[in-house]
């Protein structure tokens, strides 16, 4: 089993020193997630189970010596220098993120001052653990400690949602931010999405022998957006149908029981009737997995998680044939107890949990899965983090 590169703060205080001259103020920190289980109910206000891994973003800040903010990426070599008063979509991937951040804050009078940022990561990209969402996180607590914002956590996470949303242009729910900044260590937490309320979970894996392992199937995920923003719509297009049949207002599918589905579900064409159908289902299989882990049953989380995984592949088909190869593969492993693709789909990753003695079978599958389709995944042991922090 391979990984990627690790960072640490240090290595990031180095880099600054390396590039600008001078060692940086103080270091901000956000960790990428994996999702357990919950997928694409986020923005449907429904129900998630993600716990933040221990894989982060990290932003070295210090002040500058002229009006601009200037970020270096450490990961690509590439700087981008902007005025804090007119910030402008580059198109150029990490630098919209930063930018988004800096722009957000900025219409809410929060001023950045001119600084100098370099920023590093070992969050792999595009595998849908949340890159993107971490380094908007890292680059709020970098800026907030250095400006003095004094932000409540909680505002950090939705502010950080905004930059994606509104600047960056994804249509991201608020999951991914809110499990980077509140993420406990040996825990998942347990969010509602509607009225944001969360709770820690422990998972308790340890003593049951089981582990986290995560999958990379080197599939890049070239659909994710496009084919996220067409999910979105096509649940909005439930809703609405649902509302007129049933004869009520909906916000959103959180509002349309099991029951209703059941009793209106012929008034959605396909494909909506089969995303709404996974989003309902999604949601009773999160709290089934919550009670099932707090009733030590890691057996049963396992097997909801592959439940999860065969509606995501055929009601709201965001999975890939080599997520589902690698999905099959590693369940058929006795000592593997669930399996599904996480994140946005098309591509990206896989969670599995894994019992101790059944490490040498998944390694097993990982090379029939090279075998049959030429790629070079990589799997790794990953274990639930802290959230965000500043360091100094």
């Amino acid at each position: 089993m391979t990984i990627t590169k690790l960072t640490t703060p240090d290595g990031v205080r180095e880099a600054y020193k390396r590039h600008f001259g001078v060692a940086p103020t103080l270091v901000g920190r956000a960790p990428g997630r994996v999702n357990l289980i919950g997928e694409h109910t986020d923005y449907n206000g429904g129900f998630v189970f993600p716990m933040a891994i221990t894989r982060h973003a990290l932003v070295a800040i210090g002040p500058s010596p002229d009006n601009a903010i200037e970020a270096w990426s450490v990961q690509f070599g590439e700087s981008d220098t902007f005025e804090p008063d007119d910030i402008r979509k580059t198109g150029g991937g990490w630098r919209d993120y930063v930018r988004g951040v800096v722009s957000i804050a900025g219409k809410l009078g929060l001023t950045a001052r001119p600084c100098r940022m370099a920023i590093d990561g070992d969050v792999p990209l595009g595998s849908g653990l949340s890159s993107s969402a971490a380094l908007e996180v890292a680059v709020f607590m970098a800026l907030g400690a250095f400006n003095g914002w004094d932000l409540p956590l909680l505002d950090v996470a939705k502010l950080a949602q905004r930059a994606e949303n509104d600047f960056v242009g994804v249509n991201c729910g608020i999951m991914d931010q809110l499990v980077s900044v509140f993420g406990q260590e040996d825990c998942a937490l347990y969010i509602d999405c509607r009225s944001l309320d969360f709770r820690p979970v422990p998972l308790g894996l340890t003593r049951s022998g089981v582990q986290v392992a995560l999958f990379d199937s080197d599939v890049p995920r070239t659909l994710a957006t496009a084919g996220y923003n067409q999910r979105r719509q096509e649940c909005e297009t439930g809703v609405d149908l649902l509302a007129g049949a049933i004869g009520r207002p909906l916000d959103t599918l959180r509002d349309v029981s099991s029951g209703e589905f059941e009793a209106y579900q012929d008034v959605l064409p396909e494909p909506v009737r089969s995303r709404v159908r996974h989003v309902l289902t999604e949601n009773e299989r999160v709290l089934w997995a919550v009670e099932a882990l707090e009733r030590g049953d890691v057996a049963e989380f396992g097997r909801l998680m592959t439940q999860s995984h065969v509606s995501l592949r055929d009601d709201y088909q965001v999975s890939c044939a080599e997520l589902d190869l690698f999905v099959d593969l590693a369940t058929r492993i006795p000592g593997v107890l669930g399996a599904r693709m996480t994140g946005a789909g098309f591509g990206g990753c896989a969670v599995a949990l894994v019992r101790d003695d059944a490490m040498s079978d998944l390694s097993e599958a990982l090379n029939q899965y090279i075998q049959q389709t030429g790629l070079s995944p990589t799997v790794w042991l990953c274990r639930a983090a802290a959230g965000a922090s500043v360091l100094r």
